[in-house]
């Protein structure tokens, strides 16, 4: 697949990495080319770098990377975006971790599909830490990883893009429903950080198999 990921933080990064090593095409937007073209650098083979403008263009598929403040700009700057999948994996946290600034009736994701006209958005991979993405792949059982969405397309790349990482993927049903997965991805950072658990935590969906009568 052609991943065009906007912002070149620790998320993207390592997103981009691992679906490389996997042998997915990857290209890295940044606002700044000559910090996209730094980070290309730490690659053993040749990545491609640019503009997010560049990525977009580059991506059937585009990663969203980005802090939530910059969601609504970024995406305007994005270019036509008609029939492309966007993965979101923002979290709009309040500074100093002071929970959602967005929630209950709406969502970040859902936000993102009305800025995004004419794409198809999955919320997926809200809720983890970037060096722990890398070890997924070593984790027993598998950690879940919960997206949603409208377009059964856009979620069976996504669930494939999971998969490549290491995670078990659920289908958590409609774009609406981000509604509950982004409080998750609160949850995990209230757990992990203001509950000191430390951000090698995942959450696991475990399947009751009906005992034989």
């Amino acid at each position: 697949m052609k991943i065009g990921i906007i912002g070149t933080g620790k998320v993207g990064t390592s997103l981009g990495k691992i679906w490389f090593e996997k042998g997915q095409e990857i290209f890295f937007g940044s606002r700044d080319p000559y910090k996209a073209s730094k980070l290309a650098e730490t690659f053993n083979d040749k990545i491609i770098t640019g503009t997010h403008a560049d990525a977009s263009k580059f991506g059937e598929i585009i990663v969203l990377a980005i802090p939530w403040s910059a969601a609504e700009e970024t995406i305007s700057s994005l270019g036509d975006l008609s029939g492309k999948i966007i993965i979101d994996v923002i979290n709009a946290v309040a500074p100093n971790l002071g929970g959602l600034l967005i929630g209950h009736t709406t969502s970040a994701a859902e936000k993102i599909q009305s800025w995004a006209k004419g794409a198809k958005v999955v919320k997926a991979l809200g809720a983890f830490d970037p060096e722990f993405l890398s070890e997924v792949k070593n984790r027993t059982p598998k950690p879940s990883l919960f997206i949603s969405g409208d377009d059964a397309q856009a979620k069976s790349k996504a669930k494939q893009l999971g998969e490549l990482i290491g995670f078990e993927v659920v289908d958590c049903g409609p774009l609406k429903n981000a509604r509950l997965l982004e409080p998750v991805g609160m949850l995990w950072i209230e757990l992990a950080y203001n509950q000191g658990m430390g951000p090698g935590i995942a959450f696991k969906l475990l399947h009751h198999r009906k005992l034989p009568e």
